[in-house]
Protein backbone atom coordinates (compact mmCIF):
# COMPACT_ATOMS: atom_id res chain seq x y z
CA UNK A 1 0.00 0.00 0.00
CA UNK A 2 1.16 3.67 -0.89
CA UNK A 3 0.76 6.52 1.16
CA UNK A 4 -2.00 8.63 0.83
CA UNK A 5 -1.42 12.58 0.60
CA UNK A 6 -3.80 15.47 0.42
CA UNK A 7 -2.58 17.78 -2.57
CA UNK A 8 -3.86 21.43 -1.92
CA UNK A 9 -3.20 24.75 -4.20
CA UNK A 10 0.08 26.03 -3.60
CA UNK A 11 1.07 29.36 -3.33
CA UNK A 12 -0.68 31.43 -5.98
CA UNK A 13 0.18 34.79 -5.06
CA UNK A 14 -2.52 37.23 -4.32
CA UNK A 15 -5.27 35.05 -5.98
CA UNK A 16 -7.75 34.61 -3.89
CA UNK A 17 -11.68 32.51 -3.81
CA UNK A 18 -10.69 32.12 -8.24
CA UNK A 19 -13.61 29.42 -10.03
CA UNK A 20 -12.13 26.47 -11.28
CA UNK A 21 -12.71 26.31 -14.98
CA UNK A 22 -11.54 22.57 -15.69
CA UNK A 23 -10.41 19.61 -13.98
CA UNK A 24 -7.50 17.80 -15.67
CA UNK A 25 -6.69 14.64 -14.28
CA UNK A 26 -9.75 11.76 -12.93
CA UNK A 27 -9.43 9.21 -10.25
CA UNK A 28 -6.90 6.60 -11.48
CA UNK A 29 -4.65 8.49 -13.20
CA UNK A 30 -0.82 8.16 -12.74
CA UNK A 31 0.77 12.02 -12.57
CA UNK A 32 3.84 13.09 -11.42
CA UNK A 33 5.29 16.46 -9.58
CA UNK A 34 4.61 19.64 -11.33
CA UNK A 35 1.86 18.36 -13.54
CA UNK A 36 -1.32 20.41 -13.90
CA UNK A 37 -4.07 19.20 -11.67
CA UNK A 38 -6.83 22.12 -12.07
CA UNK A 39 -7.09 25.12 -14.32
CA UNK A 40 -8.43 28.25 -12.65
CA UNK A 41 -9.49 31.94 -14.10
CA UNK A 42 -9.71 35.37 -12.76
CA UNK A 43 -11.16 38.31 -14.56
CA UNK A 44 -8.00 38.82 -16.25
CA UNK A 45 -6.25 35.45 -16.49
CA UNK A 46 -6.11 31.40 -16.20
CA UNK A 47 -3.95 29.76 -14.37
CA UNK A 48 -2.81 25.68 -14.29
CA UNK A 49 -2.52 24.46 -10.71
CA UNK A 50 0.33 21.81 -10.24
CA UNK A 51 0.54 18.80 -8.57
CA UNK A 52 3.14 18.71 -5.41
CA UNK A 53 3.73 15.27 -5.29
CA UNK A 54 3.56 12.56 -8.05
CA UNK A 55 1.60 9.34 -7.34
CA UNK A 56 -1.81 8.04 -8.09
CA UNK A 57 -5.31 9.61 -7.92
CA UNK A 58 -7.28 8.10 -5.70
CA UNK A 59 -9.95 10.45 -5.38
CA UNK A 60 -11.35 14.04 -6.08
CA UNK A 61 -11.80 16.87 -3.85
CA UNK A 62 -13.17 19.77 -5.70
CA UNK A 63 -15.05 20.21 -9.45
CA UNK A 64 -15.86 22.85 -12.15
CA UNK A 65 -17.18 25.83 -10.57
CA UNK A 66 -15.70 25.29 -7.09
CA UNK A 67 -13.83 28.49 -5.67
CA UNK A 68 -10.12 28.07 -4.33
CA UNK A 69 -7.70 29.65 -2.45
CA UNK A 70 -4.28 28.99 -1.27
CA UNK A 71 -4.25 25.50 1.07
CA UNK A 72 -7.51 24.56 -0.36
CA UNK A 73 -7.51 20.52 -0.57
CA UNK A 74 -7.84 19.55 -4.59
CA UNK A 75 -7.15 15.74 -4.18
CA UNK A 76 -6.36 12.50 -2.36
CA UNK A 77 -3.04 11.22 -3.99
CA UNK A 78 -1.86 7.71 -3.11
CA UNK A 79 2.12 7.80 -3.62
CA UNK A 80 4.72 4.99 -4.34
CA UNK A 81 7.61 5.16 -2.66
CA UNK A 82 9.49 6.01 -5.45
CA UNK A 83 7.30 9.08 -6.17
CA UNK A 84 7.21 9.55 -2.68
CA UNK A 85 11.60 9.77 -2.60
CA UNK A 86 11.36 11.93 -5.39
CA UNK A 87 8.47 14.16 -5.29
CA UNK A 88 9.18 17.58 -3.64
CA UNK A 89 7.25 20.70 -2.73
CA UNK A 90 6.75 22.83 -5.90
CA UNK A 91 6.56 26.70 -5.10
CA UNK A 92 3.81 27.76 -7.44
CA UNK A 93 4.50 31.54 -6.67
CA UNK A 94 2.11 33.07 -9.82
CA UNK A 95 2.57 36.93 -10.08
CA UNK A 96 -0.52 38.18 -8.57
CA UNK A 97 -2.71 39.63 -11.66
CA UNK A 98 -5.01 41.46 -9.48
CA UNK A 99 -2.84 42.38 -5.69
CA UNK A 100 -5.17 43.52 -3.00
CA UNK A 101 -4.53 47.97 -2.07
CA UNK A 102 -0.80 47.97 -2.35
CA UNK A 103 1.96 50.49 -4.48
CA UNK A 104 0.52 49.79 -8.00
CA UNK A 105 2.12 47.47 -10.61
CA UNK A 106 1.49 49.59 -13.06
CA UNK A 107 4.06 52.42 -14.56
CA UNK A 108 5.54 54.90 -12.90
CA UNK A 109 7.87 57.95 -13.47
CA UNK A 110 11.08 56.05 -12.83
CA UNK A 111 11.56 52.20 -12.75
CA UNK A 112 9.27 48.80 -13.35
CA UNK A 113 9.67 46.77 -10.49
CA UNK A 114 11.31 43.35 -11.62
CA UNK A 115 8.22 40.66 -11.45
CA UNK A 116 7.95 37.88 -9.11
CA UNK A 117 9.39 34.45 -10.91
CA UNK A 118 7.22 31.99 -11.29
CA UNK A 119 8.20 28.12 -11.73
CA UNK A 120 7.18 27.22 -15.17
CA UNK A 121 4.54 25.03 -13.72
CA UNK A 122 2.72 27.69 -12.20
CA UNK A 123 1.17 29.02 -15.72
CA UNK A 124 -0.84 32.01 -16.51
CA UNK A 125 -2.21 32.42 -19.70
CA UNK A 126 -3.33 35.75 -20.38
CA UNK A 127 -7.10 36.51 -21.50
CA UNK A 128 -6.95 40.23 -21.90
CA UNK A 129 -4.76 43.04 -21.05
CA UNK A 130 -4.20 43.13 -17.16
CA UNK A 131 -5.78 46.21 -14.93
CA UNK A 132 -3.81 48.12 -13.88
CA UNK A 133 -3.55 51.70 -11.66
CA UNK A 134 -2.05 54.60 -13.17
CA UNK A 135 1.17 56.09 -11.54
CA UNK A 136 0.22 57.62 -7.97
CA UNK A 137 -2.82 55.76 -7.81
CA UNK A 138 -3.42 52.78 -5.82
CA UNK A 139 -5.42 49.38 -7.15
CA UNK A 140 -8.78 49.26 -6.43
CA UNK A 141 -9.52 46.83 -3.88
CA UNK A 142 -12.58 44.78 -5.69
CA UNK A 143 -13.04 40.82 -6.28
CA UNK A 144 -13.13 39.83 -9.81
CA UNK A 145 -16.44 38.87 -10.03
CA UNK A 146 -17.20 42.70 -8.89
CA UNK A 147 -14.34 44.15 -11.52
CA UNK A 148 -16.23 42.01 -14.17
CA UNK A 149 -19.72 43.69 -13.03
CA UNK A 150 -18.17 46.90 -13.30
CA UNK A 151 -16.41 46.26 -16.64
CA UNK A 152 -19.76 44.98 -18.44
CA UNK A 153 -21.60 47.97 -17.06
CA UNK A 154 -18.71 50.01 -18.20
CA UNK A 155 -18.06 51.94 -14.60
CA UNK A 156 -14.89 53.14 -14.37
CA UNK A 157 -13.46 51.17 -10.98
CA UNK A 158 -10.94 53.57 -9.79
CA UNK A 159 -13.64 55.92 -9.65
CA UNK A 160 -15.48 53.81 -7.12
CA UNK A 161 -15.66 54.49 -3.62
CA UNK A 162 -16.25 51.18 -1.54
CA UNK A 163 -18.03 50.49 1.27
CA UNK A 164 -16.92 47.08 2.25
CA UNK A 165 -15.00 45.48 4.89
CA UNK A 166 -11.46 47.86 4.71
CA UNK A 167 -12.80 49.58 1.52
CA UNK A 168 -13.31 46.91 -0.43
CA UNK A 169 -15.74 47.47 -3.53
CA UNK A 170 -19.02 45.90 -3.36
CA UNK A 171 -21.64 45.32 -6.28
CA UNK A 172 -24.18 47.45 -4.46
CA UNK A 173 -21.02 50.25 -4.99
CA UNK A 174 -21.06 49.80 -8.65
CA UNK A 175 -24.75 49.76 -9.26
CA UNK A 176 -25.10 53.30 -6.95
CA UNK A 177 -21.87 54.70 -9.17
CA UNK A 178 -23.62 53.65 -12.04
CA UNK A 179 -27.29 55.25 -10.72
CA UNK A 180 -25.40 58.13 -10.27
CA UNK A 181 -23.76 58.50 -13.58
CA UNK A 182 -27.27 58.37 -15.29
CA UNK A 183 -28.81 60.50 -12.90
CA UNK A 184 -25.65 63.26 -14.35
CA UNK A 185 -26.60 62.26 -17.69
CA UNK A 186 -30.02 63.13 -18.07
CA UNK A 187 -28.85 66.46 -16.79
CA UNK A 188 -28.38 68.70 -19.70
CA UNK A 189 -24.80 69.96 -20.54
CA UNK A 190 -23.57 73.50 -21.29
CA UNK A 191 -24.28 74.49 -24.87
CA UNK A 192 -26.70 71.34 -25.20
CA UNK A 193 -27.67 67.81 -24.68
CA UNK A 194 -25.37 65.29 -22.97
CA UNK A 195 -24.19 62.87 -25.47
CA UNK A 196 -25.87 59.79 -25.94
CA UNK A 197 -26.04 56.89 -28.32
CA UNK A 198 -29.38 55.21 -30.02
CA UNK A 199 -29.56 51.84 -28.91
CA UNK A 200 -28.75 49.04 -31.43
CA UNK A 201 -31.32 47.68 -33.42
CA UNK A 202 -32.18 44.06 -32.79
CA UNK A 203 -31.67 42.19 -35.97
CA UNK A 204 -33.45 38.84 -36.70
CA UNK A 205 -30.36 37.81 -39.24
CA UNK A 206 -32.14 34.49 -40.20
CA UNK A 207 -34.79 35.73 -41.88
CA UNK A 208 -32.07 36.57 -44.58
CA UNK A 209 -30.94 32.79 -45.25
CA UNK A 210 -29.08 30.79 -43.30
CA UNK A 211 -26.82 31.43 -40.40
CA UNK A 212 -24.76 30.54 -37.83
CA UNK A 213 -23.74 31.42 -33.89
CA UNK A 214 -20.60 31.01 -32.90
CA UNK A 215 -19.59 32.49 -29.18
CA UNK A 216 -16.49 34.57 -29.16
CA UNK A 217 -13.18 34.01 -27.39
CA UNK A 218 -12.69 34.62 -23.96
CA UNK A 219 -9.66 37.02 -24.70
CA UNK A 220 -12.02 38.62 -27.70
CA UNK A 221 -14.93 39.26 -25.06
CA UNK A 222 -12.62 40.66 -22.67
CA UNK A 223 -10.16 42.54 -24.46
CA UNK A 224 -13.25 43.97 -26.87
CA UNK A 225 -14.49 45.82 -23.96
CA UNK A 226 -10.42 47.54 -23.75
CA UNK A 227 -10.43 48.29 -27.55
CA UNK A 228 -13.94 50.31 -27.22
CA UNK A 229 -12.98 52.06 -24.29
CA UNK A 230 -10.05 53.31 -25.73
CA UNK A 231 -10.84 54.30 -29.09
CA UNK A 232 -14.19 55.74 -28.15
CA UNK A 233 -12.40 57.66 -24.90
CA UNK A 234 -9.00 58.52 -26.43
CA UNK A 235 -8.72 60.79 -29.74
CA UNK A 236 -6.95 58.70 -32.25
CA UNK A 237 -5.11 60.22 -34.76
CA UNK A 238 -2.86 58.22 -37.14
CA UNK A 239 -0.07 59.08 -39.28
CA UNK A 240 1.25 56.71 -42.03
CA UNK A 241 4.66 57.00 -43.77
CA UNK A 242 7.22 54.39 -45.44
CA UNK A 243 10.47 53.82 -44.68
CA UNK A 244 13.22 52.43 -47.06
CA UNK A 245 14.71 49.80 -45.53
CA UNK A 246 16.78 48.40 -48.50
CA UNK A 247 19.93 49.16 -46.37
CA UNK A 248 18.76 47.66 -43.28
CA UNK A 249 17.71 44.63 -45.11
CA UNK A 250 21.07 43.59 -47.17
CA UNK A 251 21.95 44.17 -43.46
CA UNK A 252 19.82 42.23 -41.73
CA UNK A 253 20.88 39.03 -44.57
CA UNK A 254 24.43 39.76 -43.79
CA UNK A 255 23.96 38.11 -40.41
CA UNK A 256 21.84 35.28 -41.10
CA UNK A 257 24.10 33.30 -40.84
CA UNK A 258 25.87 34.17 -37.54
CA UNK A 259 21.56 34.21 -36.02
CA UNK A 260 21.91 30.47 -36.97
CA UNK A 261 24.59 30.18 -35.32
CA UNK A 262 23.00 31.58 -31.93
CA UNK A 263 19.75 29.43 -32.48
CA UNK A 264 17.74 32.23 -33.64
CA UNK A 265 16.11 33.62 -36.48
CA UNK A 266 16.67 37.68 -37.06
CA UNK A 267 13.39 39.62 -38.57
CA UNK A 268 13.06 42.88 -38.90
CA UNK A 269 11.37 43.21 -36.11
CA UNK A 270 14.35 43.73 -33.87
CA UNK A 271 15.66 46.56 -35.42
CA UNK A 272 12.41 48.49 -35.86
CA UNK A 273 12.71 48.24 -31.71
CA UNK A 274 16.21 49.04 -31.76
CA UNK A 275 15.29 52.16 -34.08
CA UNK A 276 11.35 53.05 -32.27
CA UNK A 277 14.00 53.18 -28.82
CA UNK A 278 16.13 56.33 -30.59
CA UNK A 279 12.67 58.01 -31.52
CA UNK A 280 11.26 57.74 -28.44
CA UNK A 281 14.44 58.96 -26.51
CA UNK A 282 14.38 62.11 -29.25
CA UNK A 283 10.45 62.43 -28.76
CA UNK A 284 10.17 60.71 -24.80
CA UNK A 285 6.06 62.53 -25.19
CA UNK A 286 5.57 59.20 -27.10
CA UNK A 287 7.00 57.10 -24.07
CA UNK A 288 4.40 58.55 -21.17
CA UNK A 289 0.97 58.24 -19.87
CA UNK A 290 -1.53 61.03 -18.84
CA UNK A 291 -2.37 61.56 -15.54
CA UNK A 292 -5.29 60.25 -13.95
CA UNK A 293 -6.82 64.20 -13.61
CA UNK A 294 -5.76 64.65 -17.42
CA UNK A 295 -3.31 67.63 -16.64
CA UNK A 296 0.32 66.32 -16.36
CA UNK A 297 2.09 64.01 -18.45
CA UNK A 298 4.35 61.11 -16.94
CA UNK A 299 7.23 60.83 -19.27
CA UNK A 300 8.94 57.39 -18.46
CA UNK A 301 12.43 56.40 -17.76
CA UNK A 302 12.28 52.64 -19.15
CA UNK A 303 11.33 51.21 -22.05
CA UNK A 304 8.98 48.06 -22.17
CA UNK A 305 7.67 47.59 -25.26
CA UNK A 306 3.88 45.79 -25.75
CA UNK A 307 4.10 43.01 -29.12
CA UNK A 308 0.87 42.26 -30.25
CA UNK A 309 0.90 38.29 -30.89
CA UNK A 310 -1.69 36.85 -32.95
CA UNK A 311 -3.08 33.40 -31.56
CA UNK A 312 -6.10 30.76 -32.67
CA UNK A 313 -8.31 32.65 -29.72
CA UNK A 314 -7.00 36.66 -30.46
CA UNK A 315 -5.08 39.10 -30.03
CA UNK A 316 -2.33 39.37 -27.15
CA UNK A 317 0.03 41.71 -26.06
CA UNK A 318 2.86 40.49 -23.70
CA UNK A 319 5.40 43.07 -22.59
CA UNK A 320 9.04 42.81 -23.43
CA UNK A 321 11.15 44.76 -21.13
CA UNK A 322 13.85 47.30 -20.89
CA UNK A 323 14.71 46.88 -24.69
CA UNK A 324 16.75 49.63 -24.95
CA UNK A 325 19.21 47.65 -23.02
CA UNK A 326 19.37 44.52 -25.44
CA UNK A 327 21.27 43.30 -28.48
CA UNK A 328 19.16 42.02 -32.07
CA UNK A 329 20.18 38.76 -31.18
CA UNK A 330 18.31 38.40 -27.98
CA UNK A 331 15.67 40.67 -28.53
CA UNK A 332 14.98 38.13 -31.16
CA UNK A 333 15.35 35.35 -29.04
CA UNK A 334 13.04 36.58 -26.52
CA UNK A 335 10.09 37.64 -28.97
CA UNK A 336 9.82 33.90 -30.23
CA UNK A 337 9.60 33.20 -26.30
CA UNK A 338 6.97 35.59 -26.10
CA UNK A 339 4.86 34.50 -28.95
CA UNK A 340 5.73 30.94 -28.18
CA UNK A 341 4.26 31.38 -24.32
CA UNK A 342 0.92 33.88 -25.81
CA UNK A 343 0.03 31.23 -28.18
CA UNK A 344 0.77 28.31 -25.92
CA UNK A 345 -1.46 30.32 -23.06
CA UNK A 346 1.62 29.90 -20.47
CA UNK A 347 1.81 33.85 -20.14
CA UNK A 348 2.32 34.87 -16.58
CA UNK A 349 0.23 38.10 -15.65
CA UNK A 350 3.28 40.11 -15.21
CA UNK A 351 4.02 39.27 -18.50
CA UNK A 352 1.54 41.54 -19.69
CA UNK A 353 1.98 44.69 -16.88
CA UNK A 354 4.13 47.60 -17.44
CA UNK A 355 4.53 48.15 -21.18
CA UNK A 356 5.05 52.37 -22.18
CA UNK A 357 4.57 51.83 -26.31
CA UNK A 358 2.87 49.08 -27.91
CA UNK A 359 3.87 47.71 -31.77
CA UNK A 360 1.84 45.38 -34.15
CA UNK A 361 3.21 43.83 -36.83
CA UNK A 362 0.78 42.41 -40.03
CA UNK A 363 3.71 42.41 -42.42
CA UNK A 364 3.87 38.33 -42.23
CA UNK A 365 -0.15 38.83 -43.04
CA UNK A 366 0.04 41.38 -45.45
CA UNK A 367 -1.65 44.91 -46.72
CA UNK A 368 -0.52 48.21 -47.07
CA UNK A 369 -1.46 50.59 -43.91
CA UNK A 370 -3.93 49.83 -41.29
CA UNK A 371 -4.95 52.01 -38.24
CA UNK A 372 -4.15 50.28 -34.67
CA UNK A 373 -5.91 50.93 -31.61
CA UNK A 374 -4.07 52.43 -28.37
CA UNK A 375 -3.09 50.68 -25.66
CA UNK A 376 -4.28 52.50 -22.78
CA UNK A 377 -2.52 53.82 -20.38
CA UNK A 378 -0.06 54.47 -23.49
CA UNK A 379 -0.35 57.42 -25.89
CA UNK A 380 0.67 55.40 -29.32
CA UNK A 381 1.17 52.48 -31.33
CA UNK A 382 3.03 51.80 -33.85
CA UNK A 383 1.80 49.32 -37.06
CA UNK A 384 3.89 47.34 -39.34
CA UNK A 385 2.66 46.88 -42.76
CA UNK A 386 4.20 44.17 -45.38
CA UNK A 387 7.15 45.30 -47.27
CA UNK A 388 7.00 46.08 -50.57
CA UNK A 389 9.52 46.74 -53.23
CA UNK A 390 9.01 50.29 -55.28
CA UNK A 391 10.52 52.47 -57.55
CA UNK A 392 12.21 55.41 -55.73
CA UNK A 393 13.51 58.84 -57.60
CA UNK A 394 17.13 59.15 -56.06
CA UNK A 395 19.87 61.27 -57.60
CA UNK A 396 18.10 62.03 -60.54
CA UNK A 397 16.63 58.39 -61.37
CA UNK A 398 14.31 55.44 -60.15
CA UNK A 399 16.11 53.18 -58.16
CA UNK A 400 13.82 49.86 -56.82
CA UNK A 401 13.91 50.34 -52.86
CA UNK A 402 12.59 48.08 -50.43
CA UNK A 403 9.66 50.03 -48.70
CA UNK A 404 8.55 49.24 -45.00
CA UNK A 405 4.75 51.16 -44.34
CA UNK A 406 4.50 52.84 -40.87
CA UNK A 407 0.87 53.60 -39.33
CA UNK A 408 1.45 55.82 -36.10
CA UNK A 409 -1.57 55.96 -34.28
CA UNK A 410 -1.42 58.31 -31.38
CA UNK A 411 -3.21 60.30 -28.33
CA UNK A 412 -4.43 63.84 -29.44
CA UNK A 413 -4.74 65.27 -26.08
CA UNK A 414 -0.63 64.74 -25.61
CA UNK A 415 0.60 64.78 -29.23
CA UNK A 416 -0.02 67.04 -31.78
CA UNK A 417 0.23 66.49 -35.72
CA UNK A 418 3.09 68.11 -36.10
CA UNK A 419 4.82 66.29 -33.21
CA UNK A 420 3.32 62.98 -34.82
CA UNK A 421 4.52 64.02 -38.44
CA UNK A 422 8.52 65.05 -36.71
CA UNK A 423 8.74 61.25 -34.69
CA UNK A 424 7.10 59.16 -37.51
CA UNK A 425 9.85 60.81 -40.22
CA UNK A 426 12.51 60.74 -37.58
CA UNK A 427 11.99 56.75 -37.21
CA UNK A 428 12.05 56.34 -40.78
CA UNK A 429 14.93 58.05 -41.37
CA UNK A 430 16.43 55.87 -38.45
CA UNK A 431 15.67 52.52 -40.03
CA UNK A 432 16.96 54.14 -43.29
CA UNK A 433 20.42 54.43 -41.47
CA UNK A 434 20.76 52.96 -38.59
CA UNK A 435 23.63 53.96 -37.79
CA UNK A 436 21.45 56.84 -36.62
CA UNK A 437 20.71 54.97 -33.92
CA UNK A 438 24.65 55.79 -32.48
CA UNK A 439 23.74 59.36 -32.51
Amino acid sequence: MGLEREVAVPDIGEFKNVEIIEVLVKPGDVIKPEDSLITLESDKAAMEVPSSHGGTVKSLLVKVGDRVSKGTPVLILTETEAAAASSAPVPATATPAEPEPAPSPGPTATAEPSPQPAPPAAVVAATALADTAEPGQSVPHASPSVRRFARELGADISRISGSGSKGRILKEDVQAFIKKALQRADQPAIGGPALALPPAPVIDFSRFGPIESQPLSRIKKLSGANLHRSWITTPHVTQFDQADITDLEAFRVSLKAEAEKRGVKLTFLPFVIKALVAALKAYPNFNASLSPNGEELILKRYFHFGIAVDTADGLIVPVLRDVDQKGLFELSAELAELGNKARGKKLRGSDLEGGTFTVSSLGGIGGTAFTPIINPPEVAILGLSRTQTQPVYRDGQFEPRLMLPLSLSYDHRVIDGAEGARFITHLSGVLADMRRVLL
